[in-house]
């Protein structure tokens, strides 16, 4: 980020971890400074140099949204939800993305200095192949893509029922995901109970998420 955002509070709902985990979260402490976190409502850095997410406290993730903390090797997760109701995706460009599942996310790896495409898998987070061209074509127009936040934010896509939908949210939801899928799926296709979760969880994604124009201009 080129300038500190102003201070904020610890305000992420984990009424959605307790769903993607299937249990209630188990006692954290701030992977920085070891301090005992809230186990509901609590903050998340991306560790640039291990590819790595760490739980934190409000003080240690409001030092690191700091310019140079820590020398850049951490970042502090934002906590924005955000839909953008101008950009529509067809089945074709889905198609075109070559995701062999019906969710995918996709970020900015600042260290690789390109996008990466994930998607769920009963192995876990499994990387696509992403020409640069395609993503342009597809996404390239979206303005939640100019908004993408590199390592820290994801846009999230979903194929279902004949429609696109997607989103810009934090990245660690995502990987949170990929993990309540990893231990629901079965068969080919995930399953019916890996389906509903899947249901549920972009049910809270999409009532979370407002739309992108409310962010003003870029």
């Amino acid at each position: 980020m080129n300038a500190p955002p102003a201070p904020r509070p610890a305000t992420r709902d984990f009424g959605l971890r307790r769903f993607l985990t299937g249990r209630e979260p188990r006692p954290e402490r701030c992977g920085l400074c070891a301090v005992a976190v809230d186990e509901a409502r609590h903050r998340h850095l991306v560790d640039i140099e291990h590819r790595a997410i760490v739980c934190a406290c409000t003080s240690c993730a409001l030092l690191m949204e700091q310019p140079g903390a820590a020398r850049g090797r951490f970042r502090a997760v934002p906590d924005r939800f955000l839909t953008d109701p101008d950009h529509h995706l067809d089945e074709g460009a889905w198609e075109a993305l070559q995701i062999p599942v019906g969710v995918a996310f996709f970020f900015r790896n600042a260290a690789l200095d390109r996008l990466v495409a994930l998607y769920p898998s009963p192995a876990g987070a499994t990387e696509s192949e992403l020409d640069p061209a395609t993503w342009s074509a597809v996404l390239g127009d979206s303005r939640l893509a100019e908004l993408l936040e590199p390592d820290v934010e994801a846009l999230l896509l979903r194929r279902h029922e004949g429609r696109c939908e997607c989103y810009l949210v934090p990245v660690d939801i995502c990987y949170e995901l990929v993990g309540r899928m990893r231990l629901l799926w079965q068969g080919f296709d995930g399953g019916a109970e890996a389906r509903a979760a899947l249901d549920t969880f972009f049910e809270h994604v999409g009532r979370r998420a407002r739309p992108v124009r409310e962010e003003g201009p870029a």
